[in-house]
């Protein structure tokens, strides 16, 4: 309890002094070279890379003009206008304020931004690049839509508090490329650490909503999503160095690839981002994703519960009434219509938080260029009691070969209660 309260009057004194002692960062040379189509077009692809629309967008409002709410480990917050409306958007924003919220976390007026908006992966973005996208956003419809308030819950809403985040946490930089790695590697690194901004979700995070310090695409949970974003360096969960280059460019670019297919909110990024990068910028994306050092030495994993148990017995039942027509007697699967859960590491992760969402939520790919009528699963939460799902999911990554921890009821019943939050 001290302690606690120690570290909570250490984060005050921080705040404090940052902001007693903050001045306003030395203004950079105006850029004022009128926009061109070619940067408008460019800047609107970057969007695409940055998934700015889907963030930006509230359900059934105008495209980038804000308002949606976001559940984060701060509060409630509620994306702003991008549309160059003098009043409500960023009609009266330079280059230069552009440029400095994403490179540096602050407002036109020098307020640090919540870091919910991710200026820590945004400030890796390029001067060029931020000067594109700022002419795309100020080449859109100015829609009237006044900000509204954060919701952030104490001590975040707290400006000493953020102060003292950024203190801990941030430090602005450009992003430097390793001349001992080819161009494509690098522009890989570049889109997924920076504009990509993937570890916002693929990472773990302490308790003040950092990023913990090494764990960059080692897997995490995001409050507010649900979802667990699976580790990228580990080959049980979702690493892809073993897998054939273009098998990650397909789930990738359709969101489904042979044994694998995308759901939860990774389909709204293969929707709304990576299914519209160029051929050059995914075959990147894929260079640096495969390169990316796996875990080795991996334990086998012991079946948490045997075929005679009874909660097996009932799972198995409730597998051959459910899911057998789908998925397969002995989880074969059926192509990209319904997954193999046999052998299928989305269901036998040590987290099953997504399998057991699937089950509940049921869920669809992303509607893309390349899988343009997906496939979907139905939800099963309103049919299943919370000992039967429990039952089921268990079954499923425990048969056929899958080896996993058992679910429980209790585990059931959170992510039900998280998923109607959400």
């Amino acid at each position: 309890m001290r302690r606690g309260i120690a570290i909570v009057g250490a984060l005050i004194a921080i705040g404090a002094a940052l902001v007693v002692t903050r001045t306003e960062t030395p203004s950079r040379p105006e850029i004022t070279t009128p926009a061109t189509s070619e940067s408008i077009a460019k800047g609107e692809y970057l969007a695409r890379v940055g998934q700015c629309e889907g963030c930006h967008t509230a359900r059934g409002g105008e495209r980038y003009a804000g308002g949606r709410g976001i559940v984060t480990p701060f509060g409630t917050v509620y994306a702003t206008n991008l549309t160059p409306d003098p009043d409500t958007g960023l009609g009266r924003w330079t280059r230069t304020d552009f440029r400095r919220a994403l490179h540096e976390g602050r407002s036109k007026d020098g307020r640090a931004l919540t870091p919910a908006f991710p200026y820590t992966n945004f400030t890796h973005i390029t001067s060029d690049d931020a000067a594109a996208l700022y002419d795309f956003f100020q080449s859109l419809p100015p829609v009237r839509r006044k900000n509204r308030p954060h919701a952030l819950r104490f001590p975040y809403d707290r400006p000493w508090m953020i102060a003292a985040w950024r203190a801990l946490n941030f430090t602005p930089g450009e992003f430097v490329p390793d001349t001992a790695r080819s161009a494509e590697w690098n522009r890989g690194a570049y889109l997924v650490h920076g504009l990509g901004h993937c570890d916002a979700c693929h990472a773990q995070r302490n308790a003040m909503g950092a990023v913990v310090s090494g764990t960059s695409l080692a897997g995490g949970t995001m409050p507010g999503l649900g979802w667990y974003a699976p580790s990228l360096r580990d080959p049980r969960e979702g690493g892809v160095a073993h897998w054939k280059r273009e098998d990650v460019a397909a789930l990738l670019a359709t969101g489904v690839a042979p044994g694998a297919t995308v759901a939860g909110p990774m389909a709204e990024v293969v929707r709304r981002g990576t299914q519209h990068y160029s051929a050059d910028d995914l075959q990147a994306v894929v260079e640096y994703l495969q390169s990316v050092p796996q875990v080795r030495d991996v334990p086998s994993t012991s079946p948490a519960i045997e075929p005679t148990d009874p909660v097996f017995a009932l799972g198995e039942k409730l597998y051959a009434n459910h899911c057998a027509d789908c998925h397969g007697r002995d989880g074969e699967g059926a192509g990209v219509a319904a997954p193999a859960l046999a052998g299928n590491r989305a269901v036998t992760m040590t987290s099953a938080k997504n399998a057991i969402r699937a089950v509940l939520m049921g869920g669809f790919a992303p509607a893309t260029t390349g899988n343009p009528r997906p496939y979907g699963m139905p939800p099963f939460g309103h049919i299943l009691s919370d000992a039967d799902a429990a039952a089921l999911v268990t079954y499923i990554r425990n048969g056929w070969g899958n080896a996993a921890p058992e679910v429980s009821a209790l585990a059931i019943n959170r992510e039900r209660g998280s998923a109607v939050e959400e």
